[in-house]
């Protein structure tokens, strides 16, 4: 080959990749595929030779011009040494060198090229400023590893910048085209100040390594000595145990329990799936545990279909009558609920609410329809809840994740149709999590709770097998959908007469079993017994009597085990001021008199019914009317209604209202007051008022009115009636409607009361002042006259 240009050089090149050759440095070539002619040339003393960078790692025996970077270095061989792979070749790198032309033949590469010695632009000093800069960041990285010193002891010796670049990219993560970037810069400045961005890269990537590499460790050292201790663990644990889980099938593996779990199918392999991501998980990784636990909760719940059950009505209703007294429509009506199961074995979910005041029994009823079924029982209290996550549960991806309450409890019966009580159900709340009520629709719904969804199942579960029966105090606090979806079954107070029987068969035998305690021990006289529910109680259920027998229990056992006195202890009428204390039953007594203006009315409370005046009475004034005692404002309406009747019907004892003042009081001013039942009461206490008659004071009524002067049924008759008869009230008004209401009544109450009904305010004042008047159409027929074309009965 000849050359016209002088300053153009010929030579053979050997193809490098991924190291950085500088001028100066000395390196060693591991050549593996090298032709004898390149070989021999190489040894030649005045043979010129390139190292020329390739742009991939390519197959050298298939080169072409366009594969080589048009940048090397030139470099003179100071030894050739064999190998068992090939050879490898000493040399120290000269100049930087430009390529003009390549020709790759089969066995050679032989290139024309241009020196392009480095354009040395900086100082001596500052060079020596970059390799001190270089050296500290080396040294603090190297800090880091263990053993360094050696490595740090040949950096410290180099006092060439450009060596020590190529020595210390041998050890940095740098790409082939990263690496030629340092061999391309002509520039001395720029090299080092690229090889610097470089260093501080690999600085900041290997600082946060060190940083995840700590906590890492220390995780997984935590973890391994886990894992080894529970090894340990097993293993003295199977050593203690050996032959004594034989049969047992406590250590079956989750295969055999998904197999023995009667799971539907769409379910087992929902669980076959999560068990082969269980085997793919180290026992180490947190998500190990999460499916374990989801496993465990699949292969324990109850997925098997009962078998249909036979009723026995007969047991049924023996079992309801020897734990409850009286309740007989509510015991009926769950009777026929039991008898329609039977009939209809596919009957879907059966979902009661007992409505009642506390302490009426609603909860021990539900477990005693369990046992009268033959069933498991469990009981869920939903006071005070307010996050949905209760009974839906929690996703799984959440940390500490748990299935809902309704899953948990299906869980622990073990049994796929249980009798669940809903404790509480009114008192559920509505917070940030959620509402809870909602949740419940889809539960306590017939159509949907065959597929009812938990979030932390995430698998439809069947619960239209499930027995529901909620419990609750009010229906007030109950959403709509959700009463909806239940059939409501309404348990009174309990009588004087109930309460009685109830104390005397089933409470005093339950406090003397829980106190250690028999009957010839503590004897409970009849007539105080009576006392403890009328004075010592006030309360529409038995909580409070219970209560109170368990404190006369108490004083026993005290005297029996002081040896005090002698047995048995009798507890009689005269010592229950001694024994119990301070009477704290208030109730209203009928009085003696009552003076015009004062009647006797009745009302509903949470814990019974109760008797209570209505004081009216005039002063001189401008026409006020004054209402006092915390009257809501449907009780203040009726007082207004009962003025404009009063004054409508009775227009001639009215007439000097324009200058009096009428003050309305409903004593005990601190219980708040409210509704539409004492509508008549207020009327009545008006009309005796401005009639100057009395009413007797044995008399009592309840009744809303209308401003045609109609009277409309209340709510609450029973009540109210047994309140009447405890207080010494011996007749009372009722509307006419509330009629079919007294077949609920007790007989030995309605046996004490003379009962009255009445349609209109005419009605009532004839009954409680015996004024006798015309109905209103009538006064207006006679009083009004026509004129002209007027028709009076245009005004009716």
């Amino acid at each position: 080959m000849m050359n016209l240009d002088k300053k153009i050089r010929e030579g053979i090149a050997i193809p490098v990749s991924n190291i950085v050759l500088l001028e100066g440095t000395n390196y060693t070539l591991k050549l593996d595929n090298i032709s004898e002619e390149e070989l021999q040339r190489l040894a030649k003393e005045d043979q010129t030779s390139i190292a020329l960078y390739l742009k991939q790692n390519f197959n050298q025996s298939q080169l072409k011009q366009e594969d080589f970077y048009l940048v090397g270095v030139s470099f003179k061989v100071e030894g050739i040494e064999k190998t068992d792979k090939g050879y490898q070749v000493k040399i120290k790198v000269a100049e930087r060198v430009e390529i003009k032309s390549i020709d790759v033949t089969n066995d050679l590469i032989q290139v024309e090229f241009e020196v392009a010695s480095d354009d040395v632009d900086l100082t001596k000093q500052s060079q020596e400023e970059m390799l001190e800069y270089v050296k500290n960041v080396t040294r603090e990285v190297s800090e880091k590893f263990q053993g360094s010193d050696q490595f740090m002891k040949m950096i410290e010796e180099q006092k060439d910048i450009n060596k020590l670049i190529a020595h210390l990219t041998q050890f940095m993560p740098l790409s082939n085209d990263e690496k030629y970037v340092l061999v391309e810069t002509q520039s001395l400045k720029a090299r080092i100040l690229k090889f610097m961005d470089y260093l501080l890269k690999q600085k900041e990537a290997l600082k946060l390594q060190f940083e995840m590499a700590e906590k890492f460790t220390e995780k997984a050292n935590k973890n391994y000595r886990q894992s080894v201790l529970r090894e340990q663990l097993k293993a003295i644990q199977s050593e203690l145990n050996e032959g004594k889980n034989e049969g047992t099938g406590k250590d079956k593996s989750y295969l055999d329990k998904i197999e023995d779990a009667q799971m539907p199918d769409d379910i087992k392999t929902a669980a076959l799936d999560e068990l082969e991501k269980l085997e793919r998980q180290s026992e180490s990784s947190a998500e190990y545990n999460v499916i374990r636990n989801y496993l465990d909760l699949l292969v324990k719940l109850p997925w098997k279909k009962s078998e249909p059950e036979v009723i026995n009505l007969g047991e049924a209703r023996r079992i309801l009558d020897d734990q409850h007294y009286g309740l007989d429509k509510v015991k009926d009506r769950i009777i026929q609920h039991l008898a329609v199961m039977q009939l209809k074995k596919d009957k879907k979910g059966s979902i009661l609410l007992l409505v009642g005041p506390p302490g009426t029994g609603k909860t021990s009823l539900g477990k005693s329809i369990a046992q009268a079924l033959g069933r498991e029982y469990i009981r869920l209290s939903l006071g005070g809840i307010r996050d949905e996550a209760e009974i839906r549960g929690h996703r799984r991806t959440y940390i500490g994740a748990m299935p809902g309450r309704i899953i948990q409890s299906i869980k622990k019966a073990g049994v796929i149709n249980p009798v669940m009580v809903l404790d509480e159900v009114d008192k559920l709340m509505t917070g940030y999590n959620g509402d809870p009520a909602s949740a419940l629709l889809e539960v306590l719904d017939p159509e949907q709770n065959n597929s009812f969804t938990d979030h932390y199942l995430d698998l439809p579960y069947d619960l239209s097998e499930v027995f529901f029966v909620a419990t609750a105090n009010s229906l007030e606090s109950i959403p709509r959908p959700l009463l909806d979806r239940m059939e409501v079954i309404q348990i009174s107070s309990y009588t004087m007469n109930e309460k009685f029987h109830i104390g005397k068969e089933h409470l005093i035998p339950e406090i003397l079993e829980e106190h250690g305690l028999n009957s010839e021990q503590l004897v409970i006289e009849d007539e105080a017994l009576r006392k403890i529910i009328s004075e010592y109680t006030v309360e529409a259920g038995v909580r409070g009597l219970k209560k109170q027998l368990a404190t006369l229990a108490r004083i026993t056992s005290e005297k029996i085990v002081s040896h005090k006195g002698e047995l048995p202890f009798v507890v009689s009428v005269e010592a229950l001021d001694d024994l119990l204390g301070r009477k704290v039953s208030s109730h209203d007594r009928a009085q003696k008199d009552n003076p015009p203006g004062v009647v006797t009315g009745l009302a509903w409370t949470s814990v019974g019914g109760e008797i209570l005046f209505i004081e009216a009475t005039d002063m001189i004034g401008n026409g006020q009317v004054i209402l006092t005692g915390q009257l809501g404002d449907v009780m203040k309406e009726s007082a207004k209604i009962s003025l404009s009747l009063l004054k409508s019907r009775l227009p001639m004892n009215s007439i000097n209202f324009k200058e009096r003042d009428l003050h309305i009081h409903v004593p005990s001013g601190s219980v708040p007051k409210d509704g539409p039942s004492a509508g008549i009461t207020l009327f009545t206490a008006l009309a005796s008022l401005v009639t100057g008659k009395k009413v007797d004071p044995k008399l009592a009524m309840t009744g809303e009115i209308t401003l045609r002067g109609a009277v409309l049924p209340i709510g609450g008759l029973k009540e109210k009636l047994i309140g009447a008869q405890r207080a010494g009230i011996t007749r009372i008004l009722i509307p006419k409607e509330n009629l079919v209401d007294l077949k609920d009544v007790p007989e030995e109450v309605k046996s004490q009361l003379t009962i009255k009904a009445v349609e209109t305010v005419e009605d009532v004042l004839r009954e409680t002042l015996g004024i006798s008047l015309p109905r209103i159409e009538h006064v207006y027929n006679s009083n009004i006259s026509t004129q002209g074309t007027f028709d009076a009965n245009q005004i009716i």
